[in-house]
């Protein structure tokens, strides 16, 4: 039974959410308090505690001061809870029809929502479970709007995080935008640096920690100038490394709406497909440039993983030779044999994966030796270094007319498009302009500027997201370019070179194909197809 005397013990709730925020001063913390203290002063009602949740959603009732109203009800510190009206109170229908119809009456707690005229002393409260119902619809409403708003922010290039990433710092005029921060870019070169030479991720992370290069959560607390309080090994690991060098933020484009929640009740985050993600290029200056991306994701696309030597080290051609004949990547091998004069001399040779599986009967051995392939290799890059250098025109001019012409009627209809749409931009914003001067005027009633304000921004955002599509479009159509360029570029560096190396060839080679060794005419001999990165792209 509720009571019904006048002498009550009153628990007094407040809440405010971040989406609350926008009422300005109405819905105010220090508004409601004010306002339910004095009532709770006139009534003559004795106030036991005020209970808070700021900065909370409604949705759900995991809050920290509900939470403890509850309890204290429960325990019969309190016998009546005053809200300002049932949203403060909670914003999901079925579970505020459970306490204040349930729970509350059987524990003999007086419930009163003062703007909404609640009362559970009374029995005139049929209204009740429609208010909570139309402020369910209202919270997924905004729960909506709120998520559009992101949305469009997302495609305008705009970042929503939290945190800026490891690299980068906050732009000191917007909180959407951030610059390199030159001491964390550093550290990131270096680990694009490591796995373009073929490190893996773990390998990755504990060479940074034996450099002392402090992880980017402890680095970020560290510039905050404050303590982390979370617990923490303090040190690099494989996730983190493999997280950052597959992130596009390092080569300037921006990449969000990858996580999210399952509705607006349930907060738990989720990973969105791949098609839901919002992709934008060109966002921000980037911290490593395309060669080196293009270089890293080579080494991820073969997914080699060669294995060490007996001294712990990657073999120069480890992960990049395949049997031309069965497809295998070429196992590594190392011998040593003692000899009278020479003493001990080390062999190293690789060959056919299918052989070393499964004997004669999948393929033979194909078994080439390391110096002689390093020769021939040496020697094609050089002679192709020369031939650049000797004539680059023709060489560009060979390469770009290998490639099919496909695709330059779209490529026009982009550009044509896109000056077209940029000309819209520019029309919107003197129309924008002009309705706000005719509103400041009088000339314009406010429910005609209101609708055409609306639509007019409504167009603007969906031109600003066609102008991304289409400039990227055009960056698409232009990357053969970029790669003869940087083939040129990349190639001619080694006319000189003397001896190979690890990097150089990931930095030129995709792979390498081995054919098995023949005798013609009594002269041994084998077919060696070399394939290079950037040439294989560009046709």
């Amino acid at each position: 039974m509720l009571k019904a005397q006048q002498n009550y013990k009153v628990g007094i709730y407040v809440r405010l959410s971040k989406d609350d925020e926008r009422a300005g001063e109405s819905v105010s913390i220090e508004n409601q308090k004010l306002m339910l203290t004095r009532y709770c002063e006139e009534q003559g009602w004795n106030e036991y505690s005020i209970y808070c949740d700021d900065g909370a959603s409604g949705t759900n009732f995991d809050r920290p001061g509900v939470t403890r109203l509850i309890e204290d009800a429960k325990d019969g510190k309190i016998d009546l809870i005053l809200v300002k009206d049932l949203s403060r109170f909670g914003r999901n229908y079925i579970q505020v029809g459970q306490f204040t119809d349930y729970l509350f009456p059987m524990i003999g707690v007086r419930f009163i929502a003062l703007n909404d005229g609640v009362d559970t002393l009374h029995s005139d409260n049929d209204i009740m479970p429609f208010r909570n119902l139309l402020n369910e619809f209202q919270s997924k409403d905004t729960s909506k709007k709120i998520k559009a708003v992101k949305q469009t922010h997302a495609k305008l290039g705009n970042y929503l995080g939290c945190y800026v990433p490891y690299g980068y710092k906050a732009h000191p005029d917007d909180k959407h935008k951030f610059v390199i921060d030159e001491y964390a870019a550093v550290v990131v070169r270096k680990m694009f640096a490591y796995r373009r030479r073929g490190d893996g991720f773990r390998k990755i992370a504990r060479q940074l920690n034996e450099e002392h290069i402090l992880p980017p959560r402890d680095y970020y607390y560290q510039q905050k100038g404050v303590e982390d309080s979370g617990y923490r090994n303090h040190c690099w690991n494989d996730v983190t490394v493999k997280s950052m060098l597959r992130s596009e933020v390092y080569i300037g484009h921006m990449v969000q709406n990858k996580r999210g929640t399952l509705s607006y009740k349930n907060k738990k985050q989720v990973d969105k497909p791949k098609e839901d993600w919002i992709r934008v290029e060109n966002t921000h200056e980037p911290i490593i440039d395309m060669d080196t991306w293009n270089a890293c994701l080579d080494v991820e696309a073969r997914n080699y993983k060669p294995r060490p030597t007996k001294e712990s080290e990657i073999s120069l051609f480890g992960g990049l030779l395949r049997c031309m004949d069965c497809g295998f990547k070429m196992r590594y091998s190392q011998e040593t044999h003692t000899y009278p004069k020479k003493g001990k001399v080390k062999y190293v040779s690789y060959f056919c994966g299918s052989y070393a599986r499964s004997g004669r009967s999948a393929c033979s051995a194909h078994i080439i030796y390391l110096n002689p392939l390093a020769e021939l290799v040496l020697g094609d890059i050089r002679h192709r270094a020369k031939r650049v250098l000797e004539d680059e025109d023709r060489v560009r001019q060979e390469l770009m007319d290998s490639k099919a012409k496909q695709g330059a009627q779209q490529m026009k209809a982009d550009k044509t498009a896109l000056k077209a749409t940029e000309k819209r931009l520019a029309e919107l914003e003197r129309l924008t302009q002009a309705l706000y001067e005719d509103k400041v005027l009088g000339g314009v009633p406010e429910a005609v500027f209101k609708n055409l304000i609306g639509k007019y921004e409504a167009e603007r955002v969906e031109k600003l997201v066609l102008v991304q599509e289409l400039k990227k479009r055009l960056a698409d159509t232009a990357q053969d370019e970029r790669d003869i360029e940087q083939y040129l570029q990349s190639i001619k560096k080694y006319v000189s070179i003397e001896q190979l190396d690890r990097e150089m060839l990931l930095e030129l080679i995709n792979y390498i194909e081995i054919g098995e060794r023949q005798v013609i005419d009594g002269q041994k001999c084998r077919d060696v197809v070399i394939h290079y990165n950037l040439v294989d792209k560009a046709g």
